[in-house]
């Protein structure tokens, strides 16, 4: 090998030397191109923003409940169908939000002093009871709840677990005073009136309470038209109080008056031919014969015979409505399940029935909006214990619920 030769590898060598070097110390010093891309996309602990965010009790964890995309349903109808997920309140239902507004609104007008004596007294079926109860522990008050026999009995389980008083009394007409809403009326004004006791008796009245209605316009519905960035082709949803669907339906008919409001209602209401006829009565009775608020239907917590201030405050805005059975609710509520994952109420169930049959009207391509009202645990006793267990299979079809849609 001649002298030019040594030095030429010489000289190659060495370059490879400082160009190995420089590679190595190279990648030591700075991230790759792929490693950089990654790393910038995880923030050190001193890169993290910190915020506060600390609920003052659970008054302040009410309401923003995510608006969900029922997929099965929507496939099924070429339609967006969204629920609303109120059995996501601390409290368990839609209902949290009307037993706080009512509260506040009362402690505001000084018809309630916090740890004074004074208690709530509420007729309702079950989920009004279970929000006032706790919101009243919460808020420094007692709650006794007067509620029909026939319903569920891990509602009133609960009530009590929550330190409410609980009354039982059998189903009747509005008329009987002894009927679950008359009872509970006649309770706070003997509590007030006696001397031997403290505080007074404050009656929430749910049914004829304009902060009912006024709860839903003031955060309900808001919260859709946010959530849906403005787009709602329908509305629809049950009512027992008919504060639900009077609020959004007023506060989401200002911004959208195309939308469409939709009633769903369940067997032995008298709601739907008040809606579609104008006649508060239902085919399965007949005038005088009346004997409570609800008939021969196993769901619970919409479906009335009688109007109500909270219906009627927005009862001109109800488009149309929809009777939903018992067997095609029990029928949704395990598709629900199957397809979704998803237990609901009996009046969820007969909700997205209505949303179905509502969607399939529209058309494809609409969007609509129900309301999850409660979870199925607290229908396991009554409605659930007849819709049955869902089993392992995956073979339900929209057909099997809605055959005749």
């Amino acid at each position: 090998m001649d002298r030019n030769t040594t030095i030429t590898i010489a000289t190659a060598g060495a370059l490879l030397g400082v160009g190995a070097t420089l590679a190595a110390q190279h990648l030591l010093s700075t991230p790759t191109t792929t490693s950089k891309s990654k790393s910038s996309k995880i923030k050190t602990e001193d890169e993290v923003e910190l915020k506060e965010d600390i609920r003052n009790g659970l008054e302040e964890c009410i309401g923003d409940t995510p608006l969900i995309l029922l997929k099965s349903l929507s496939a099924a109808t070429g339609c967006e169908i969204l629920g609303k997920a109120e059995f996501l309140n601390p409290g368990g239902s839609v209902k949290d939000r009307v037993a706080l507004h009512l509260l506040t609104t009362a402690e505001r007008d000084g018809l309630l002093t916090p740890h004074s004596g004074d208690k709530i007294y509420e007729g309702t079926v079950g989920s009004t009871g279970v929000s006032l109860a706790y919101l009243a522990r919460a808020r420094g008050y007692l709650a006794h709840i007067v509620m029909p026999s026939d319903q569920s009995i891990e509602k009133s389980s609960l009530l009590e677990k929550l330190g409410a008083e609980v009354s039982r009394v059998p189903p009747a007409s509005i008329v009987d005073q002894s009927q679950f809403v008359n009872k509970a009326r006649s309770l706070a004004l003997e509590h007030t009136m006696r001397e031997d006791i403290p505080g007074r008796g404050y009656f929430a009245d749910q049914f004829e309470n304009d902060g009912n209605w006024r709860a839903h316009y003031a955060s309900t519905a808001p919260e859709i038209y946010r959530q849906t960035g403005g787009r709602v082709d329908a509305f629809v949803a049950g009512a027992g109080t008919g504060g639900t669907i009077s609020g959004c339906a007023r506060y989401l008919k200002e911004r959208l008056p195309e939308m469409r409001v939709v009633l769903a209602d369940p067997p032995g209401s008298g709601l739907f031919n008040r809606v579609k006829y104008g006649v508060m009565f239902d085919i399965k009775e007949r005038e005088g014969t009346r004997r409570r608020h609800q008939v021969d239907t196993i769901v619970e917590g919409i479906g009335i015979n009688r109007v109500t201030h909270n219906f009627e405050a927005g009862r001109e805005l109800v488009d149309d409505a929809v009777r939903v059975t018992d067997e095609e609710a029990m029928a949704m509520a395990r598709f629900l399940v199957e397809k979704e994952g998803l237990f609901v109420g009996s009046s969820s169930a007969v909700n997205c029935v209505a949303a179905v049959r509502a969607a399939k009207k529209l058309g494809e391509g609409h969007r609509v909006v129900t309301i999850l009202c409660d979870s199925g645990a607290r229908h396991l006793s009554k409605f659930w214990a007849k819709a049955g267990n869902v089993g392992g299979g995956w073979e339900m079809t929209l057909d099997d619920v809605l055959p005749w849609r």
